[in-house]
């Protein structure tokens, strides 16, 4: 199918997200893989993988790029020949990328019960929720959402989700808040954004000073 749904967020950035329902041999069609993409697909063991893989390289021939101009640092952060950001994420029936001229991260998350199983280990003190609220599992996957963007941003060893990452309190009806990184003497903000279509909690974020 074609990109699900695109989120014009600002002038300088795009947001896609595909809803993926195509086995990995329809989403091969039109692509034009580098020699290394066609043996990171022949490496994955999973379909669900290869689908994910070839489904982002569906939206980026959306935004008129070729698997080419995609490359990815020693870090395995991705990048864009022409200098523009990008930031890729997939969740069991979705993928989605983010395109700004912009510092950005996306994540996208399934949201499912079990993640208040692992709250203590990445919500952090000052991030209070009342486990009893009917929005309790909604803002524990939008916190985790953002901690696993900015996480993507700025991927640094040692970096903890619960010590290291501080997200502002919000109700889900603003679909935004901020976020603050505070690692070694590196401090950064991120102005934040959030959206749930279905089941899915899709994070996206800039980063500021």
């Amino acid at each position: 199918m074609p990109t699900h749904k695109t989120f014009n967020c600002f002038p300088d950035t795009k947001l896609l997200l595909w809803n993926i329902t195509e086995t990995a041999e329809t989403l091969s069609q039109n692509l034009h893989l580098t020699q290394k993409s066609l043996d990171r697909l022949r490496n994955m063991k999973s379909e669900a993988h290869r689908r994910g893989f070839l489904s982002v390289r569906q939206l980026l021939l959306e935004q008129g790029y070729q698997d080419s101009d995609l490359f990815y640092d020693e870090f395995g952060k991705p990048h864009l020949v022409d200098g523009k950001h990008i930031s890729i994420s997939h969740s069991h029936e979705f993928s989605a990328i983010i395109i700004s001229d912009r510092i950005t991260g996306v994540d996208l998350e399934l949201r499912r019960d079990k993640i208040a199983v692992i709250a203590d280990k990445f919500v952090e003190p000052t991030f209070i929720l009342d486990k009893n609220n009917p929005d309790y599992i909604r803002k524990l996957t939008v916190n985790w959402g953002i901690k696993e963007a900015v996480f993507k941003i700025r991927n640094e060893k040692g970096i903890s989700f619960k010590d290291h990452i501080d997200v502002k309190l919000f109700e889900m009806e603003d679909k935004k808040t901020t976020a603050t990184l505070h690692f070694n003497k590196l401090q950064r903000h991120f102005d934040v954004y959030f959206e749930e279509i279905g089941d899915y909690t899709i994070v996206y974020l800039f980063e500021g000073n």
